[in-house]
């Protein structure tokens, strides 16, 4: 899809729990969660994502924005948090899509491949294989085939559809097990400095790597040691990891160039969208390319989203 932002103003002082609804609305497209159950249509997953993630958050953002006592479990929840907004983007699922894609069919013919051998040794040995465990993060969308030969051998392949149902499978098996993995100790909230403020976008979580002021990507990951992560949760309250160190002691205000480079940080992870509460250097970190083709296109892809998915895991199921 074509690459390109745009600048939102946000009137709120503060990013609640009602105002991360509003990002989130503006940042995602209708039925992004939506999945079928059988015949019917179902928000199960949105749901689930607000019970487990956001309702739990709610008294942890409050304090930490305004700079109150936070316990254990407050931190926790906000971790949580976190970690489900870095996930249930728009942009995540494009670069899910992209990345399954291309790795999935080679993978998927080696398990395949390594079962079939694991079977016939088990066959040929008497060996029992062993009972799967049980995936808390329900049935992984794959169908297995299997047919037989008159001469007594047969086939078995996989079929899988590359879609919403796959992502929603990987995020629900990510926040189900994978977070438990994420380190809760370390993390802090720094405040902007005089006049600067932290603007959100619809990629809110920045997992930098850093090097220098002009040599930084967005490629780190959760346990990746010297990984900065980070989230703006106001203006003027920003919730930050620094992976395998010490971060800043909570509450310190932060100097004004590393404030400033951290707001262009922020702008420059944008995938659409940008959220400030005032107009300011937006559209001189980030320039706007205009085409009315590639919006027209995108729109396009987007209204057509829902019934594609839908119509591809009907098919499947059958």
């Amino acid at each position: 899809m074509p690459s390109s932002s745009r600048f939102l103003l946000a009137s709120e002082a503060i990013f609640s729990n009602t105002v991360w609804r509003e990002f989130l609305r503006a940042g995602h497209h209708q039925h992004l969660y939506t999945r079928l159950i059988g015949q019917e249509e179902t928000d199960e997953f949105e749901r689930w994502l607000a019970q487990e993630f956001e309702h739990p958050a709610t008294e942890a953002i409050r304090r930490a924005v305004n700079d109150e006592r936070m316990t254990a479990e407050h931190w926790k929840a906000l971790i949580r948090f976190t970690v489900a907004q870095d996930v249930r983007t728009p942009a995540n699922l494009m670069d899910f899509l992209a990345r399954q894609q291309e790795t999935l069919p080679a993978l998927m013919n080696e398990t395949l491949e390594n079962s079939v051998r694991d079977l016939e040794e088990a066959v040929r040995t008497g060996t029992r294989l062993p009972t799967p465990e049980p995936d808390p993060s329900g049935a992984f969308p794959v169908k297995v085939i299997t047919e037989k030969n008159p001469n007594g051998d047969g086939t078995i392949r996989t079929e899988i559809v590359v879609g919403r149902s796959l992502w929603l499978w990987s995020l629900r098996h990510l926040l189900t097990e994978t977070i438990k993995k994420v380190p809760d100790n370390r993390w802090t909230i720094v405040r902007a400095p005089g006049d600067i403020s932290w603007p959100t976008t619809d990629q809110p979580v920045v997992k930098l790597r850093y090097m220098s002021a002009d040599n930084y990507t967005y490629g780190g990951g959760w346990g990746v040691p010297k990984c900065d992560i980070f989230m703006p949760l106001s203006p003027k309250h920003l919730l930050h990891n620094f992976v395998g160190r010490r971060s800043w002691p909570r509450g310190t205000v932060l100097d004004v160039a590393t404030a400033q480079q951290i707001r262009r940080i922020i702008i420059g992870h944008a995938h659409r969208y940008v959220f400030d509460k005032e107009e300011s250097d937006v559209p001189l970190i980030l320039l706007r390319r205009v085409s009315l083709a590639d919006y027209q296109q995108e729109q396009a892809t987007w209204k057509n989203w829902h019934r594609e998915q839908s119509e591809a895991e009907m098919d499947f199921s059958r």
